[in-house]
């Protein structure tokens, strides 16, 4: 049966659109209705939980408010100006500076080269894996209260110096040592989380790579530093990154063993300060600036911190 070309192309092709159309509105409907049983949740839980108090603290910084004086007021940034003349901001800033560089640095280092340690086979090696990630599930109090015991003038650690020799140290009495051990206790706390994930890093690499290099005549420093370092890099993205968020929220380890103390704030941190203030002297319109300065800072740093290091990923 002979067809005639010219009557197929006259043909309209509207027959087909309203088809296709129709397919492609179900395709949305039935996306928009995934969307709504898996995706709107997760949103909606975000968005009170997280966003709604941001978006408040942020309203409450603007304000003078007190909940025990009711006549709340908008004062624009007065909040914040204020808080860039007040020492007592200014040094728990330094404080806490001084507490994440050590925080950042010291778990990282100690976490590499315990990992590399039990990198091994062996129950010997999995249960020292556990027992390096114990304090990490403990609560910060259970472990503030007891390194508060050991670290007290008359603690266990005193005494054992005492024994050979030496002269009790204050390690939370005297102020310039107690912001360092504060910072050695939340060390020893997160290096259970940095050795399990520079184990994951190391047991990633591929053995070809390492053969290969002894094949090269590596010897185990060049092995380390062109092989397993370039490819622990996404451990060390994630390590500092925590590090870095735990350290500028740290509140609890400073409330329980020191108080801010000794002295006048020389281990209070900005959130420890946040918390003082809005809950202790009740001036939660200045504490809310705080927290809002310490959101924007912690943001910026971490997100300055993942891109240098994302970026080093790529360039590896």
């Amino acid at each position: 049966m002979a067809i005639d070309v010219r009557t197929v192309r006259s043909q309209p092709v509207s027959r087909v659109r309203p088809a296709a159309g129709r397919s492609r509105s179900r395709r949305i409907r039935a996306a928009l209705a995934r969307f709504g049983v898996f995706g709107a949740p997760g949103l909606l839980v975000y968005g009170c939980f997280v966003l709604a108090p941001v978006g408040l603290s942020f309203w409450y910084s603007l304000t003078n408010y007190n909940p025990f004086n009711p006549r709340t007021r908008f004062v624009g940034l007065d909040n914040y100006r204020m808080l860039f003349g007040d020492d007592e901001f200014l040094t728990s800033l330094r404080v806490t500076s001084v507490l994440t560089v050590i925080l950042v640095i010291v778990p990282n280092l100690a976490g590499l080269g315990v990992a590399m340690l039990l990198n091994r086979k062996g129950w010997f090696y999995n249960t020292w894996r556990g027992v390096f990630f114990v304090p990490m599930v403990l609560s910060s109090v259970v472990v503030s209260i007891v390194w508060t015991r050991l670290l007290a003038d008359d603690g266990v650690v005193n005494q054992a110096l005492g024994w050979i020799g030496v002269n009790p140290v204050g390690w939370l009495s005297d102020p310039s040592l107690a912001l360092y051990s504060v910072a050695g206790i939340m060390a020893w706390q997160m290096l259970g989380f940095c050795v399990v994930v520079y184990l994951a890093g190391l047991q990633s690499v591929p053995a070809e790579l390492y053969e290969a290099a002894s094949i090269d005549g590596a010897a185990p420093f060049a092995r380390f530093r062109y092989v397993t370092w370039p490819l622990l890099a996404p451990a060390l993205t994630i390590n500092t990154v925590v590090l870095l968020i735990s350290a500028f929220k740290a509140y609890d380890h400073i409330q329980v063993i020191t108080n801010g103390g000794p002295g006048s704030g020389t281990t209070a941190t900005v959130a420890f300060l946040t918390l003082q203030t809005g809950f202790i002297a009740n001036h939660q319109g200045y504490a809310s600036a705080m927290a809002v300065v310490m959101l924007l800072i912690v943001a910026t740093a971490s997100a300055v911190v993942l891109r240098l290091l994302q970026r080093r990923e790529v360039d590896l």
